[in-house]
């Protein structure tokens, strides 16, 4: 859907990859709906909705 975004914050964990937070999945359905490792969990991040008002211009000074 346009104009949606993660609404979690991504944390750089310097290896590649990103560290989010979110409330766990425990609901059995969900998570019989997922391939996981026996070490893995997933968690659930909301969607959140933004407008785009535009970018601001950008000059070269010289």
């Amino acid at each position: 859907m346009p104009d949606t975004f993660i609404g979690a914050t991504m944390t750089d964990t310097g290896r590649g990859t990103f560290r989010l937070t979110g409330r766990p999945v425990t609901d059995p359905e969900d998570l019989a709906q997922l391939t996981l490792a026996d070490d893995e969990s997933a968690i659930e991040v909301p969607k959140i909705r933004r407008t785009f008002y535009g970018a601001a211009d950008s000059y070269a000074v010289g």
